[in-house]
């Protein structure tokens, strides 16, 4: 097999015209749903006045992937994934044009808020493994981190065009607007899945459920390379992902920054992230996976620490920029040298542990975070929360030699 020596990063939109529909549709559809995130916050704070229940309805859209995402693998393994996904953005629009109409008639509520955003979170536990696990039907094993990595660039473009546009529409036509245009985005992404043509792929054979979720878990727990893959996601996501639920803590207490400067800092992150994105895609073939996931595992907790310890603006913006590029390139590698890894009939299953792992455990390092920062202070709670991720960081890679020699 040669190496390729191009540097483009869209390189693979090219090499696969059914990716090159998906990720059309997808990154369009996604600046609607980051549109609908900020919407729903911001609505969310002026029907209750109330920063817990502000909470709530943020954790009710996340919740249901930590409790369902298993069975959403299942399905992904007993039918065709792109159906899947189809029916369930279809199911995203019709949210989407609910939540516009009880805001734009009057009627919505705050329990209807949080309902809604239930629902969206129950569809979204069975959507994101049945997509997760559609790259390699797309661009096959040897491009599926390219996939993921460019992939990852059109979500973080749309999580900075996104809100940008959902202040606009705000201040201009209203909040129920943010639905009604992200509602509208997912006929982008349902016209370019109608148009993708797959193969059929074998799918698991129907049996007892507990049974088809056991095998998943049984590969990855004797898998050796899933298996370290799956603890460094589970120590990450824990300890460092939680940096951005305490970024207005950090911004207001530490920096002395108002909404704008938050928002800068946010911003960083985002730009990070798609940067970091579009280098791994550039990469191909030529990236060796097990030093892009060191050197990021290790720079991560590094830069934490340095975080802790900024007190200047401009600082903290290019760390986070740098936090941003890292957290992106270890999660698109883990992910991908996981579906990799992964036998066709198992990869949905095997994609939903990943999710539940890597969504769900967030909640739990957060209220962690709060409290560490509550009692200690919020650069105590990023910096102390890094150094121990750091430690381990150090120690898997140095106890875990399939971690220093995966393909």
């Amino acid at each position: 097999m040669s190496v390729r020596t191009s540097l483009n990063p869209f390189r693979v939109l090219s090499q696969s015209p059914n990716f090159r529909l998906f990720f059309a549709g997808q990154t369009t559809s996604l600046i609607g749903t980051w549109m609908q995130q900020v919407a729903q916050g911001w609505l969310a704070l002026q029907l209750s006045n109330d920063a817990f229940l502000v909470g709530v309805v943020a954790a009710a859209g996340t919740l249901p992937i930590l409790v369902l995402s298993l069975p959403g693998g299942l399905i992904a393994d007993r039918f065709r994934r792109l159906r899947i996904v189809a029916i369930a953005q279809a199911l995203m629009l019709v949210e989407a044009a609910l939540l516009w109409w009880f805001t734009w008639s009057g009627h919505m509520t705050i329990g209807w808020l949080i309902a809604l955003a239930l629902l969206g979170g129950i569809i979204a536990a069975f959507e994101i493994p049945a997509r997760q696990s559609l790259f390699i039907e797309m661009v096959g094993k040897d491009h599926v981190i390219d996939a993921i990595a460019l992939n990852s660039s059109g979500f973080n473009f749309a999580r900075i065009a996104g809100p940008s546009l959902a202040a606009i529409v705000i201040a201009r036509y209203g909040i129920a607007w943010c639905f009604g245009i992200n509602a509208l985005s997912y006929l982008a992404v349902l016209a370019s899945l109608a148009l993708i043509r797959l193969p059929k792929l074998p799918v698991a054979p129907a049996g007892r459920a507990l049974h088809a979720l056991g095998e998943a878990i049984t590969h990855v727990r004797t898998h050796r390379l899933s298996a370290v893959l799956m603890q460094v996601t589970t120590v990450f996501s824990l300890l460092g992902i939680p940096v951005l639920t305490l970024m207005p803590v950090l911004a207001r207490d530490v920096l002395g920054l108002g909404a704008g400067g938050y928002g800068a800092l946010m911003t960083c992150v985002g730009v990070g992230a798609m940067l970091g994105a579009l280098w791994l895609a550039a990469s191909g073939q030529r990236l060796k996976r097990h030093q892009a996931l060191a050197v990021s595992s290790l720079a991560f907790p590094a830069l934490l620490v340095l975080v802790s310890l900024s007190r200047l603006q401009v600082v903290t913006g290019v760390l986070l920029f740098a936090i941003g590029m890292c957290m992106v390139v270890q999660s698109a590698v883990i992910n991908g040298m996981l579906q990799s890894a992964a036998p066709d009939v198992l990869r949905g299953r095997v994609i939903s542990i990943f999710v539940a792992v890597y969504i769900g455990t967030n909640p739990i390092g957060s209220t962690v975070s709060g409290l560490i920062a509550r009692e200690w202070g919020v650069a105590w709670a990023i910096g102390g929360m890094a150094a121990v991720m750091g430690v381990y960081a150090i120690w898997a890679f140095r106890s875990h030699p399939e971690l220093r020699t995966a393909a």
